[in-house]
């Protein structure tokens, strides 16, 4: 939807994929369903994102009677590939060869509506391939085990689940998870590698940098203590900084503003400790949202609902937020320098 004057372009953010459905008997309806029962309706996706879908829908729609009156555009966005984790949806438009260069912010719809999400931690991600010297388990002699080598490796990495203090900005500390181990072949055969993978969420104060030294620190250590084995080699794979977004940014003025008028329960603010879209979107200097929506429970689990009362409020709250960035009067909220 395009006004009649020109502006900024805004982006209201979906995912059309959804998480697996685990054991769809111990559903209390089919994961498919649909099924409404006592004001909530079933399903997988329901909260994460179909209803963000249908919600954004219904304001586009609605918002091109008014395109005479609006400064700018507004983009719906709806991802096929987020539950992956590849975000190829948002990423190839984004950053893809025909990206647009006049985006001001992005409202992402996950669900939940005590808070508006303006921030989040980020994250590094690496494969740890821990070297050892193989043989016959029968007669071990000179063989170096790569999986008790990993083992040792965990233990260390363990120790550093924590690596730095909370950070005041987000109100949250980083942490390092080891997410998978996998080594080994045969009963026989003494292992000459093992791959662990790690998490580490960041901080502002303890970012990609900051990771990979506590990381390397420890592979360090280890592999001196294993000195007839190779060192183990790291990969590092896609990482995303931590966000947050200022009190000044417009999207997220105008959705605080809109959601205090509109969301009965609305508390503030809040910093995620899950990273989102925003993280990447934060790469490319744009401002995001990420989360306010329905009232939902089982998010991701069994049973997965939401409470459909609470669809009129946060359309109503995101149609208003709309109308602030995009009518040019004395109550619209700032618009961000670019």
């Amino acid at each position: 939807m395009t006004g009649t004057q020109p502006g900024p372009r805004y982006v209201l953010d979906a995912c059309l994929d959804t998480a697996p459905f685990g054991d769809p008997v111990a559903w209390r309806h089919p994961p498919t369903s649909g099924t409404v029962e006592d004001g909530w309706l079933y399903g997988r996706g329901a909260a994460d994102s179909k209803a963000a879908i249908a919600i954004f829908a219904h304001i586009a729609a609605r918002i091109r009677h008014e395109a005479g009156r609006l400064h700018g555009s507004l983009t719906l966005l709806f991802d096929a590939d987020e539950h992956t984790g590849r975000f190829g949806g948002a990423k190839r438009y984004f950053r893809g060869p025909d990206a647009p260069e006049d985006v001001a912010g992005v409202m992402i719809g996950y669900p939940g509506s005590e808070h508006l999400i303006v921030g989040g931690r980020g994250f590094l991600r690496a494969e740890l391939t821990v070297r050892g010297r193989p043989g016959h388990t029968g007669s071990k002699r000179s063989a170096q085990n790569a999986v008790e080598k990993a083992a040792q490796l965990v233990l260390s990495l363990r120790e550093h689940e924590t690596p730095a203090a909370v950070d005041d900005e987000l109100a949250l500390a980083p942490c390092l998870t080891v997410t998978r181990i996998a080594g080994g072949e045969s009963y026989s055969i003494v292992p000459d590698h093992c791959v662990i993978g790690i998490d580490i969420r960041l901080t502002t104060t303890f970012d990609e940098s900051a990771a990979k030294a506590v990381v390397q620190h420890v592979v360090r250590l280890v592999d001196e203590q294993w000195p007839a084995t190779e060192k183990t080699t790291i990969a590092y794979e896609e990482t995303w900084p931590a966000f947050v977004l200022g009190a000044t940014s417009a999207v997220r003025a105008a959705l605080t503003l809109s959601a205090s008028r509109y969301l009965p329960g609305f508390v503030g603010p809040k910093v995620a400790g899950p990273s989102n879209i925003g993280n990447f979107l934060a790469q490319l200097g744009i401002d995001a949202t990420a989360g306010l929506g329905v009232r939902y429970e089982g998010l991701h689990g069994t049973d997965e609902r939401i409470e459909l009362s609470t669809m009129p409020a946060v359309q109503a709250t995101y149609h208003d937020a709309l109308l602030r960035l995009l009518r040019d009067n004395a109550d619209a909220v700032p618009q961000p320098q670019r």
